[in-house]
């Protein structure tokens, strides 16, 4: 798949996230106002949040494409990790708002709520969550989609919770006690909103790096380490020093050689050939991910430190 197609794609998708988030808003609020269920309400909020955050997205993936200019030396990338932060951000204070008014119905006695009508939302969030997060799974390519196919994950394992919660609920009141059937809902929103603040955290800290320029992830770096050794130890080079982080879409590496009496690195020209044998070893590892490699030579170490 080339880069236009790609970036299509991952437009199609960042879409389809749109609307999907938009039913799901529409369908779960006006659920939950019917049913009496918080936590349904709750799955609402969230899906109205998701809308625009994914328009938000859509539209941090197009600037990041755009490339680089006198803006913007190195690239617009940076505005990708930058827009999972925020994204991340805002899903966590909604998780935190929601655990606040749940906590305040469980001390006011509970919430009654219309079992039957919110298990049948729940079969229906959780089939069409599954859906989604496939779909979003399997066709993305950048980390923009990624963030969105976590996020669709976290929501089909609410609408998972929640199904399993309102069969509690609907047993409970089968069982003649309606009110400990009460306290399931506000008890759902509880355990489902802070078990799902693991989502954004991720997201944070995986955004954070990309900012402030760390290393890639683990399986990145392995990759480029690889390919440099090997392009060292072909041409007798000395020793090597890899600085690399990834941003956005981009992976930025340089790469020092310290050229010593055995290698056969001699001339500008003789450079020129270990660079494109380091970019061709870069290209065959098909990581999906734009570079930008700055390759030095040196027979000082100091000038490599």
């Amino acid at each position: 798949m080339d880069g236009a197609e790609g970036e299509s794609r991952d437009r199609r998708l960042l879409l389809l996230s749109v609307w999907a988030s938009a039913g799901f808003a529409v369908l779960s609020s006006v659920w939950g106002l019917l049913s009496g269920s918080a936590m349904i309400v709750f799955d609402g909020l969230y899906s109205f949040a998701s809308i625009g955050l994914s328009v938000l997205a859509v539209l941090a993936l197009r600037t990041a494409r755009r490339g680089a200019d006198d803006r913007y030396p190195w690239g617009r990338e940076v505005w990708e990790p930058l827009t999972v932060v925020v994204k991340a951000v805002a899903l966590a204070a909604l998780c935190v708002y929601a655990v606040v008014g749940a906590v305040a119905d469980l001390l006011a006695g509970g919430r009654e709520v219309s079992t039957g009508w919110a298990l049948l939302y729940a079969v229906i969030a959780t089939a069409a969550g599954i859906a989604v997060t496939v779909a979003m799974r399997r066709g993305g390519r950048s980390d923009l989609v990624r963030a969105e196919a976590a996020e669709w994950l976290g929501d089909t394992l609410l609408s998972v919770g929640v199904l399993v919660g309102f069969v509690v609920a609907a047993v409970l009141v089968a069982s003649g006690r309606p009110d400990a059937a009460a306290y399931v809902d506000p008890a759902m929103v509880v355990i489902v909103s802070l078990a799902f603040l693991r989502v954004p955290a991720r997201l944070v800290t995986g955004g954070m790096r990309e900012i402030l320029s760390m290393a890639p992830p683990p399986e990145t770096q392995a990759e480029l380490e690889a390919a440099v050794a090997a392009v060292r130890e072909r041409y007798g080079i000395a020793e090597s020093f890899l600085r690399a982080s990834k941003v956005g879409g981009r992976v930025d590496v340089e790469v020092d050689f310290v050229v010593g009496e055995g290698s056969s690195v001699h001339t500008v020209a003789d450079g020129d050939v270990v660079r494109q044998a380091l970019h061709d070893r870069l290209a065959e590892q098909g990581h999906g991910h734009e570079r930008s490699v700055v390759v030095a030579f040196t027979t000082d170490r100091r000038w490599a430190l």
